[in-house]
């Protein structure tokens, strides 16, 4: 198996993030790394769904566990890889009020200690760009009437 996680702290509090991550549609206005993501039924766990990335063929995906105000995981198969890739996006409420948002990738399956290490860094290398952006954009919507 193959790991990474990266972890980024805002003033926004939880709901404010998790109503980011609902809203798939808007997503490609903050995570670069998406031109578009399309669900096939709404935020919850078990909806599937296709992810369009720039120069890169769709991969579907599906929704395996969420929870309001802490966060979601999705999964991607990569058949051809031989391998799972799931990444938690996780939201802890901080005692001195904000939140702290963490990705947490993890690559499985038969080909995982032979295919992560080059593929994983590739999947994770913009999470911190993507966090930070996230963090702005849910900050941003706080300071909005």
């Amino acid at each position: 198996m193959w790991s990474y996680e990266h972890s980024v702290e805002t003033s926004a509090g939880a709901t404010t993030v998790f109503a980011i991550f609902e809203d798939v549609g808007t997503w490609a206005e903050w995570n670069t790394g998406v031109e578009r993501m399309e669900l096939n039924g709404r935020f919850a766990a078990g909806t599937t769904g296709t992810m369009f990335m720039p120069g890169q063929d769709p991969l579907a995906f599906r929704l395996i566990w969420i929870t309001e105000g802490q966060g979601f995981e999705d999964e991607t198969e990569i058949a051809d890889a031989g391998v799972i890739v799931r990444v938690r996006h996780s939201l802890e409420k901080l005692s001195q009020g904000g939140t702290r948002i963490t990705y947490a990738a993890n690559i499985d399956g038969p080909a995982a200690d032979a295919v992560g290490p080059s593929i994983g860094p590739a999947i994770t290398a913009d999470f911190p760009q993507v966090m930070k952006a996230l963090a702005e954009r849910a900050e941003a919507a706080e300071l909005r009437p």
